[in-house]
């Protein structure tokens, strides 16, 4: 029982460190890499705090260097969707009577606990695993992952506070209950952060969680577990299964205690959840909240005041950090034929000259992309539109599966603005440009916002302020994130809460206080301290 109302500690954004050359950081960062890269582990399932090995083995390995396995990771069917469920519900009764400071106490020690020791493990891992380089894992594995501990541990007390007007004679006072069930986490593999959140925000909030990481980041899954484990968190409230998504999915889906469905992941997936929800509604205790955050088709778009040095340095980070696998990540630009002019050369060179390899040598700006499907997908695209009469190749446009998934970073000249790479995700390297006709700019801002279903995110550049007015009326429904004069990637916890609507998802804004509410059920509870005894009402009189 509390016997105090506690204030949580004030959240700041965490420092990202620069691993420059003869710095401490870079010198512990390498060393872990090698110490990691030289182990092959295994990686069992985690249910009610019980390590289970199915014999069902899955490789992680290094998509720079495919043929290095990292971990043999064993694989969830239904019994075991079964038993974690079982074990979710016996830790639910515990977990969500907990009181909430204990609760949150129990991630603001992860978020230490990752912000020392647990760094340099995190951050090898998504390297290693996810290839990432050191500044990508920095800003995610480490940064990210420790602000969203910190920042909801902030907006999980700020809610606690939000209680009703009370009149004269009664106290009426607002629970927090969570949700009666269990939640379903669903992450992606890009973001380790991502990962973590979609299944510690549920928990905070004392749900209990069965969490299906992606099967290309269950390096990185493995060491949040243990990360959970050393910050104390109770056996059961996070259940890590990972597997099939049909053979773990027919259970969670069908079961009659699903409470909620967070979710990162394509818009196909999460469609077909969703399908599935609607028509198993009746077997429902409650009904499920689906929270998704899915596809986009992230855009530039420069207006012919655009200042030529800043759209470039976005184009570069936008589109080609982490291999362009960032859900934010530009994959197509607009740009005016008076700056095209203007751009082009310079823009070409400095892709050309991106260092591409193993994220073990830090002078490398990219890695591999994640596996070989994501390979071939790039790969035919680029041939594509090398044979397309509408595109052409105007920077890399080369690949390379010999030792890693590599894809070199690519941009396609698109003639046509509903070229195939101008409307689809391709999640890669490749950056679709078309350049319009500078004095019909305001024209074009029709065309930004008709040619893809999603509306994640997007930035716009202009010198002039009129025009960044009309940019952004005119695309307010393009994107969730929105950014004027900057690019539409690395969105911070408490600054930029991201998330997107139309078919990018259900917009609830991880990185806030908005997302923790879908995983809250409200009661209200009135008290009336001397009752009436007469039932009688003077209008009767």
């Amino acid at each position: 029982m509390s016997l105090g109302i506690y204030r949580v500690p004030v959240p700041k954004n965490e420092t990202v460190k620069d691993y420059a050359p003869g710095s401490p950081e870079r010198a512990s960062l390498q060393q872990k890499l090698a110490e990691m890269a030289s182990e092959r582990i295994e990686v069992p399932l985690l249910i009610g705090g019980k390590e289970i090995r199915t014999g069902k083995i899955a490789r992680a390995v290094m998509p720079h260097d495919h043929g290095h396995v990292l971990a043999d990771v064993h694989l969830a069917g239904p019994e075991e969707v079964a038993l974690a469920v079982k074990a979710a519900d016996r830790a639910k009764d515990f977990w969500s009577r907990m009181p909430w400071e204990e609760r949150v106490a129990i991630f603001l020690k992860a978020a230490e606990l990752l912000a020392g020791p647990y760094r340099d493990v995190l951050n090898a891992a998504t390297m290693l695993g996810q290839s990432k380089t050191c500044h990508q894992a920095e800003i995610d594995s480490a940064a990210e992952t420790i602000d969203f501990f910190r920042f909801n541990a902030h907006y999980y007390a700020e809610i606690l506070t939000e209680q009703p007007e009370s009149g004269p004679g009664m106290w009426n006072r607002m629970e927090h209950r969570p949700l009666e069930g269990f939640v379903f986490a669903v992450s992606p593999f890009n973001f380790t952060a991502i990962a973590s959140n979609l299944a510690a925000a549920p928990a905070l909030c004392g749900n209990t969680v069965l969490w299906k990481p992606a099967s290309t980041a269950l390096f990185s899954a493995h060491h949040l577990m243990r990360l959970y484990r050393d910050a104390g968190m109770p056996d059961g409230v996070i259940n890590m299964i990972p597997g099939s998504g049909r053979a773990i999915g027919d259970v969670v889906l069908n079961h009659q205690d699903l409470a909620g469905i967070h979710f990162t992941g394509s818009t196909g997936v999460f469609n077909g959840m969703w399908r599935t929800v609607g028509q198993n509604l009746e077997k429902y205790r409650s009904y499920p909240r689906l929270v998704g955050e899915t596809g986009g088709k992230d855009f530039i778009f420069a207006h012919p005041s655009a200042d030529p040095k800043a759209l470039t340095t976005a184009i570069l980070r936008g589109a080609f950090e982490y291999q362009g696998q960032k859900c934010s990540a530009a994959s197509r630009a607009y740009v005016p034929s008076n700056l095209w002019a203007r751009i082009k050369d310079e823009l070409v060179s400095e892709v050309e000259g991106l260092k591409v390899g193993d994220p073990r040598d830090f002078s490398n700006f990219m890695g591999a992309v994640i596996d070989e499907g994501a390979f071939k997908d790039h790969s035919e695209a680029i041939d594509a539109a090398k044979a397309s009469s509408d595109a052409k190749i105007v920077a890399g446009g080369t690949y390379d599966s010999s030792k890693g998934w590599f894809v070199r970073p690519t941009i396609i000249q698109a003639l046509d603005p509903t070229y195939h790479t101008m409307s689809h995700e391709l999640f890669g390297p490749i950056l679709t440009i078309h350049v319009y006709d500078e004095a019909k700019w305001e024209e074009m801002l029709d065309v930004v916002d008709a040619t893809s279903p999603y509306a994640l995110t997007g930035a716009v550049f202009s010198q002039d302020r009129y025009a960044l007015h009309v940019m952004v009326h005119h695309l307010r429904h393009a994107a969730g994130n929105f950014y004027i004069n900057d690019k539409p990637t690395g969105a911070v916890v408490g600054q930029q809460p991201f998330g997107g609507a139309r078919m990018s998802g259900t917009n609830d804004k991880a990185g806030s206080s908005l997302n923790l509410l879908r995983w809250i059920s409200p009661r209200t509870i009135k008290e009336t301290f001397v009752p009436a005894t007469e039932w009688r009402y003077p209008y009767l009189g």
